[in-house]
């Protein structure tokens, strides 16, 4: 199918999804729009040329969880949606783009202001007031894309939120595949793309299939740092086991456990008859 046209799909279910929004969602329980919500998100997934596959998801915790995962791509939003709805932090910039931005904040996307430091504190007792309520929120702790080969540092302040709840952390890893079984980086959101471009290297990129990998649980702790490190190195753990061998850069290979059994999600049976992801985040 030619580019031209696989964009133009995409963007008519990106506008059927604000449709959904704003005609569903308000007579809509909490249940069925998390329903609409993964429905959409597996389409759109669908539309781009990629398939879901989820590993060890009877860890998963639904309820009053804080999920952190490695940050690759816009995309990533999607995915995560498509495995199980939540809700996102966001970087401020992102309420002001059309027609996501609109999105973002009728799905409960909390705003960061990255350039103030005080606004850090808001969001942590904004995240954990959500947690207190039995939502499930999902941060990018590295604080900016990567090519998804390599793990950046995570960073531990968004964490103190769990601590401050007593809630747990469920980490998770994101990974890409290109139909040849070899990692890919056609989804990487970095550098000077533009969402334009990122979005053409993606779809030429295809068929990709996306990884969820589920880490346990990390109950919550007395110290932020603690919690961040040890979800750093569960999710480092999971892409060990997804990598191939050969991929792992500068990393010893000796003693990784192969890949838990998978699940491939199939794919939404309605299509477009969910609400957009909650957009592009944190970069």
């Amino acid at each position: 199918m030619k580019l031209a046209l696989r964009k133009i799909r995409l963007l008519v279910h990106l506008l059927h999804g604000m449709w959904v929004v704003a005609t569903r969602f308000p007579k809509a329980t909490v249940q069925q729009r998390d329903a609409l919500n993964r429905a959409w998100s597996l389409r759109f997934l669908q539309l781009a040329g990629m398939r879901l596959v989820v590993h060890n998801d009877a860890a998963r915790l639904d309820e009053g969880v804080l999920v952190v995962s490695n940050h690759i791509s816009w995309i990533d939003i999607y995915v995560i949606n498509a495995w199980r709805p939540t809700r996102f932090v966001s970087k401020a910039e992102v309420r002001q783009w059309p027609v996501v931005g609109w999105l973002a904040e009728q799905l409960g996307t909390v705003f960061l202001q990255r350039e103030k430091r005080s606004d850090a504190k808001r969001i942590m007792h904004e995240l954990a007031d959500h947690l207190v309520a039995g939502h499930a929120i999902c941060v990018f702790p590295e604080g900016t894309t990567s090519d998804g080969r390599e793990l950046l540092p995570f960073h531990a302040n968004l964490f103190q939120a769990t601590v401050s709840a007593s809630r747990p952390v469920q980490p998770i890893c994101l990974y890409y595949e290109d139909a040849h079984g070899n990692q890919s980086t056609a989804p990487a959101y970095i550098d000077d793309l533009s969402l334009g471009e990122s979005l053409d290297a993606l779809l030429r990129g295809a068929p990709l299939t996306a990884h969820v990998y589920v880490c346990d649980p990390l109950a919550p702790g007395a110290e932020r740092r603690v919690l961040a490190a040890e979800a750093q190195a569960a999710v480092q753990q999971a892409l060990d086991r997804l990598q191939p061998v050969t991929a792992r850069p500068a990393r010893e290979a000796v003693g990784v456990q192969p890949p838990e059994p998978r699940v491939d999600v199939p794919h939404a049976s309605h299509a477009g008859d969910a609400p957009a992801a909650n957009g592009p985040l944190t970069q």
